[in-house]
């Protein structure tokens, strides 16, 4: 198994640690429970859906802390009263965490067929936004022309 070591980077550089801390979480090696897609929708809009068959509304947890959206489920324990010939679907609690860019928020949760559906979207404010700056110039005539009484 490979390792990263980014101490070197943490004693030469500040205020990346955010960058180091996604770098050791993407490097993480994951269980596949429960399988997941993320989807680009739009420009601005992604979706993550996640299969959670067997859970319902009030055993899941969706909420955003720290830029990292994070996604739980738990089932309590049924009666004893079952005797499984053969148990396929998993009801194991889990926890899964997505790192979120900077402006990206929750803009809807919805539980439909077994799928879990996260609507996410990136919302730049005004001030980062791109605009374009008039150039000027002092050797040009001011192009506006005012008016006076004779």
């Amino acid at each position: 198994m490979r390792t990263l070591d980014l101490s070197p980077l943490y004693r030469t550089t500040v205020g990346f640690d955010r960058l180091f801390n996604l770098l050791d979480t993407a490097a993480k090696v994951e269980n596949g429970y429960p399988p997941y897609n993320i989807e680009h929708r739009a420009e601005n809009e992604y979706r993550v859906t996640m299969a959670v068959a067997g859970f319902g509304r009030d055993d899941l947890s969706v909420e955003v802390r720290d830029n990292t959206l994070i996604i739980s489920g738990s089932q309590s324990e049924s009666a004893g009263d079952r005797q499984y010939l053969h148990r396929g679907i998993a009801a194991r609690s889990f926890e899964r965490r997505f790192e979120l860019a900077d402006h990206v928020r929750i803009a809807a949760a919805s539980l439909e067929n077994g799928l879990l559906n996260v609507d996410l979207v990136r919302e730049i404010p005004e001030e980062k936004k791109p605009r374009r700056i008039e150039i000027t110039s002092r050797d040009a005539p001011a192009a506006r022309t005012v008016e006076h009484a004779a």
